[in-house]
């Protein structure tokens, strides 16, 4: 059935004729595309689906912050011997390097929530710190793939997977 509705709407398309060029002699499409329509939402809908996509946003944007600042605060914070065991890079690393990969987490972390305080002054504070923590997980994610480490690996494509659409998103938006 939808099948035929489909070749047929296939085959309506493909009419190249003189009338139907000509805008003369119009048929009529096909039944199945009479049936679909788009329809205009009112204000309260457009309200309604706005807040729902900020609360998601606000949402991912919190366990990203909370997920970043506990690492950060674990890797300024904790002997090398302790990171060595938790994360297996960290061996061959300089400590140096490994605490201010912290502080930066947590740094970006913090920016990550910076509208909270002022959305204007904010936003942009936002999206650099969204820009920040994607680079950072890509890159992590390279480093996790060569050395075969699976689970590390997984865990930085899930935090590009939140910290992408919350940076296509809130880049997106009106000022």
């Amino acid at each position: 059935m939808v099948t035929l509705k489909l070749r047929a709407l296939a085959q309506w398309g493909r009419r190249t004729d003189l009338a139907t060029v000509t805008n003369k002699n119009r048929s009529a499409p096909p039944r199945a595309t009479l049936r679909m329509s788009s329809q205009a939402l009112s204000p309260s809908q457009v309200r309604l689906r706005q807040s729902y996509r900020n609360l998601t946003l606000w949402t991912l944007q919190g366990w990203l912050s909370m997920f970043f600042l506990a690492a950060g605060w674990a890797k300024a914070t904790e002997s090398s011997a302790t990171l060595a065991e938790l994360m297996s890079w960290t061996a061959g690393a300089p400590v140096e390097m490994v605490q201010g990969l912290g502080i930066a987490e947590m740094i970006l972390a913090v920016l990550l929530l910076a509208p909270l305080a002022s959305w204007k002054r904010g936003r942009p504070l936002m999206i650099t710190a969204a820009v920040g923590l994607l680079t950072l997980a890509t890159v992590m994610l390279g480093v996790h793939a060569v050395a075969l480490e699976v689970v590390p690996a997984l865990t930085n494509l899930a935090l590009i997977a939140v910290t992408a659409p919350v940076l296509w998103m809130r880049a997106r938006e009106v000022r």
